[in-house]
């Protein structure tokens, strides 16, 4: 069975960085990387950012955000752009990658959609998985990974250190 392994970072947008840098070390190393890393795009009429997924390895850039105006506290998520990504991915995903990285196990996971299938997919398959986690979704995770799961120290070293003894 693989290694199903998580991190988490406090701060707004810190872990997509970071798994974004750790997708890239990868590939750049001869690695394939299928899943997606999210990229967080600062708005021109100073908006909150707009969320872009990028799926890997064919790097097609998804909008998963919409901007509902001035002043909206809403969920900014656009359900079908997510759901467009999930597809996207789980077309490119194969069992010989050496890795599936998903930005974040968030609502949707937590509620049963989103890439919860594709995860379970990989993990038959013997294929490494990391997700991003936040604390408002740990415990859906937890009840997901049924103990499987392997907390991972947030920062490059960490992440390539876990890889390599997956």
């Amino acid at each position: 069975m693989a290694m199903l392994g998580y991190t988490m970072m406090p701060g707004k947008g810190d872990v997509d960085l970071l798994l974004a840098a750790f997708a890239e070390e990868l590939t750049c190393s001869g690695k394939t990387v299928c899943g997606c890393v999210q990229i967080n795009k600062d708005r021109s009429d100073g908006g909150r950012c707009d969320m872009v997924v990028r799926t890997l390895p064919a790097g097609e850039h998804i909008l998963i955000s919409q901007h509902l105006g001035a002043g909206s506290r809403g969920c900014r998520m656009d359900q079908n752009a997510l759901e467009r990504a999930v597809a996207s991915v789980g077309n490119a995903y194969s069992a010989d990658c050496d890795l599936l990285l998903i930005n974040k196990f968030g609502k949707h996971e937590a509620q049963g959609r989103g890439f919860r299938d594709l995860i379970a997919r990989a993990m038959s398959d013997d294929v490494p998985v990391l997700v991003g986690l936040n604390v408002l979704n740990r415990q859906a995770f937890a009840s997901f990974a049924q103990g499987l799961e392997t907390s991972v120290r947030p920062d490059l070293k960490s992440l390539l250190a876990w890889f390599e003894n997956s």
